[in-house]
């Protein structure tokens, strides 16, 4: 395997150069000042927790590390700007797959016009990617606690489908829409950036709807009334795990958002005209617990979603 600065240069070489004061090769990157405050996150992927390599591509396992860590912004609102990256590699890493690695982050990277500006290298005994990525504010961001009771819940895109691509995955099944959104979530930037202008809260879901609007409600002291037959399942979902287990499926990285009644129309319009796909499932409540109909008006018992902490880290998100 070629030395720690050999396979710096060759990750390097897959980014455009960042145009930041002082980028890659200094002890610390040097970014111009915003005029907008900043949004800070990081995430990680790790083998077999997020992938394994005998399921992922490199490419894919970097468009994944990038595509969580953008999903946050969404979350926000915010404008991506910059990104540092952390991998560890084992030592007999092929130098190949690491450039595949930072051709498929590069090109997730450029669609969304962020600039890689520093990382480490170390070795480790499996494959782990962490960024940290910064986000440009033009208003007030998207925050967890802003709901209030009335506001009505939304959420973009489909759900469950990450679910089915891992079961695919496990099976086996190395192709198909569902794999795709497995090994290469898209974030909602787009759809962020306009629902800063609606949304008195809102969320990225990764770890599945039940468990991450459980954390939107606490934060912001309501309850939710959810109506199972109003998810927005792709056929495949619908038949192969059903609203209820759509509801626990984690790493779907669609926005969770509440808005305001008075906004509603508005809001609707506002995402029709930009072609962004949103559905209203449900509404928030002043008593604060979590009440799911199904089509019958029958209440059912909450699913959990994933938990890292709840088994064994060495085990890919499961499916009970």
């Amino acid at each position: 395997m070629p030395g720690e600065f050999d396979l710096i240069q060759r990750f390097l070489a897959c980014f455009p150069r960042a145009r930041v004061p002082v980028g890659p090769g200094d002890d610390c990157a040097v970014l111009a000042p915003s005029k907008g405050a900043l949004c800070v996150t990081t995430d990680a992927v790790v083998e077999d927790v997020h992938f394994t390599r005998a399921t992922f591509s490199a490419a894919d396992i970097g468009h994944k590390a990038l595509a969580v860590n953008l999903s946050d912004l969404a979350a926000m609102g915010a404008t991506p700007r910059w990104f540092v990256c952390a991998l560890a590699l084992p030592r007999d890493f092929p130098a190949r797959e690491l450039s595949a690695m930072g051709r498929g982050m590069a090109a997730l990277a450029k669609a969304h016009r962020i600039m890689l500006v520093g990382g480490n290298f170390t070795s480790a005994r499996e494959v782990s990617v962490t960024l940290t990525v910064t986000g440009e504010l033009s208003h007030a961001p998207i925050t967890r606690s802003g709901a209030r009771p009335g506001d009505l819940l939304y959420v973009s895109g489909t759900l469950g489908d990450a679910r089915l691509g891992l079961q695919h995955l496990q099976a086996g099944v190395r192709r198909g829409a569902a794999v795709r959104r497995q090994r290469r979530p898209e974030p909602r930037i787009a759809l962020g950036k306009l629902a800063a202008r609606f949304a008195s809260a809102g969320m990225d879901v990764s770890d599945g709807l039940a468990q991450d609007l459980g954390h939107l409600c606490a934060a912001s002291r309501v309850g939710v009334e959810l109506e199972l037959d109003r998810l927005p399942l792709s056929p495949a979902v619908r038949a192969a795990l059903g609203p209820e287990g759509a509801l626990r499926g984690g790493e779907d990285y669609e926005l969770l958002l509440a808005v305001p009644p008075s906004r509603m129309q508005a809001f609707e319009r506002a995402c029709a005209r930009a072609g962004q796909k949103v559905t209203r499932m449900g509404v928030l409540t002043q008593e604060q617990t979590l009440r799911i109909r199904d089509a019958g008006g029958h209440l059912l018992t909450p699913p959990t979603g994933f938990d890292h902490f709840a088994r064994s880290s060495r085990q890919i998100r499961p499916d009970d």
